[in-house]
């Protein structure tokens, strides 16, 4: 009987069988799942600390990730409550695997003196080391035993974020296994170490990797958690544990990992997810705006109604969505600058559909709805359409006539901003109000704010 189609992604040659016995649940079981932000600097006139800060709170935003210390954003977050996952670049492993009198330092200036009037939640220690950085794979045990050594009086968790080529053979997960070439020598004892001190094994996961390379195995509703019909359905063989989205399955891969290794007390933390909302038309056909929109309203959806995973019903990850802002300067594939639910003015790239996440990302249609310019529209098309709008569209202008409280600044992108959102809000918001022949789009983000 042939397997399901989601299963042949990768050729099977040994069908491991899988004792189900009790198992300790990982350690954070009880604890309330949250959805986090990356936060990438590579991006043309960011906000500023102070106004970073406010826009995270506007948002509902507690808890983020900072791939470096930055302490002008640290003093900036003093008592807002924004909890950081505070990184580690991996230009720095050297230094601190070194040398632990190096290690206590980077802590006395990252850590103490912003703890816990900004709560560091945790410390992530470089990033995809066996894969981006393996010259200093050798040192990166030695850095995270030095920084824990320094921060022991804290009971701040640390850990490093680690890829899913890490594990190998992932479909179906009951057969996944880690690398095995990085076993011994780093696996086991980061393993060791994370189950020690309490913390989690960080993960990189994103589904939409496995969609681009799987070339046409995997459904696209699965990596999207869209619902499969019942002859879809993605069922491990050993376990006949159903799989309704990709993330689960790969969550699920690294529990049995960790499981083949007799380790099943150890979190796993989603350091990274997402989705891009644009790429090269020809080469990454799936990155689009409408899919960054499902998957990421879905995926925070499924993690805040804690639904967990087909192995571990009980336990759901946190997970940090990749990114909070395009970045616009990243080298690469055009899909790499746009993986940001916001522009960089923090107006937003796409509305989520996050409807009942408790306010989380305000950016959602429920919230109220802005219709402004469009980022690099031109300048010739936004007057036709400012003057349209101010014309036969019967929109309100009067207040951007010169003398009056909306005149400054006297800017064509400005000035049709506030036409098109009367004319928009006129309309009564309904659709193809906010179009203007594509200069314009809807932001739940208070254009006067920014």
């Amino acid at each position: 009987m042939a397997l399901p189609l989601f299963f042949t992604l990768l050729t099977i040659t040994t069908i491991k069988l899988v004792v189900t016995t009790a198992v300790t649940a990982p350690q954070n079981s009880a604890a309330e799942p949250f959805v986090g932000v990356c936060i990438g600097t590579q991006v043309s006139n960011i906000l500023s600390p102070a106004d970073l800060v406010e826009f995270l709170k506007s948002q509902q935003i507690t808890h983020i990730r900072l791939y470096e210390p930055d302490t002008n954003i640290l003093s900036a977050l003093n008592g807002s409550g924004i909890h950081v996952l505070l990184g580690i670049p991996n230009n720095q492993l050297l230094a601190l695997g070194s040398s632990p009198a190096t290690a206590a330092a980077w802590v006395s200036r990252h850590v103490l003196p912003f703890h816990p009037s900004t709560p560091i939640s945790a410390i992530a220690v470089g990033d995809d080391v066996p894969f981006t950085f393996p010259s200093s794979l050798p040192l990166l045990l030695p850095a995270l035993l030095s920084l824990h050594s320094s921060l022991s009086n804290l009971s701040i968790p640390i850990s490093t974020p680690l890829s899913f080529s890490s594990i190998i053979d992932p479909f179906p997960p009951s057969q996944a296994f880690f690398n095995q070439s990085l076993v011994s020598g780093f696996i086991l004892p980061l393993l060791r170490f994370l189950s020690s001190t309490s913390s989690p094994l960080m993960l990189n996961l994103y589904p939409y990797y496995v969609l681009t390379r799987a070339r046409g195995v995997v459904p696209l509703d699965n990596a999207l958690f869209r619902p499969l019909p019942p002859s879809r359905e993605e069922v491990d063989p050993n376990t006949l544990l159903h799989y309704t989205n990709v993330l689960d399955a790969m969550l699920d891969a690294a529990y049995f990992s960790m499981r083949n290794l007799n380790f099943t007390n150890i979190p796993v933390l989603i350091t990274e997810t997402g989705w891009p909302s644009f790429g090269d038309r020809h080469q990454e056909p799936f990155a689009s705006k409408d899919n960054a929109d499902t998957y990421n309203s879905n995926m925070i959806k499924h993690v805040l109604d804690r639904s967990g995973t087909p192995l571990h019903p009980e336990i759901t990850s946190s997970v940090y969505l990749y990114e909070l802002f395009d970045e616009d300067l990243r080298p690469g594939p055009v899909s790499e600058q746009h993986w940001g639910l916001f522009y960089g003015n923090a107006t937003p790239v796409y509305l989520l559909h996050v409807t009942g996440s408790g306010g989380l990302l305000a950016n959602d249609t429920t919230d109220k709805t802005y219709c402004v310019a469009e980022e690099g529209a031109d300048r010739k098309m936004l007057q036709a359409a400012l003057d349209w709008a101010c014309g036969p569209g019967k929109a309100n202008c009067s207040e951007i006539q010169p003398g009056e409280s909306c005149y400054d600044p006297n800017t064509v992108k400005a000035h049709a901003s506030y036409a098109f959102d009367s004319y928009y809000q006129k309309e009564g918001k309904v659709a193809g109000s906010c179009y203007f022949q594509g200069v314009a789009m809807v932001t739940t983000t208070d254009p006067t704010r920014w």
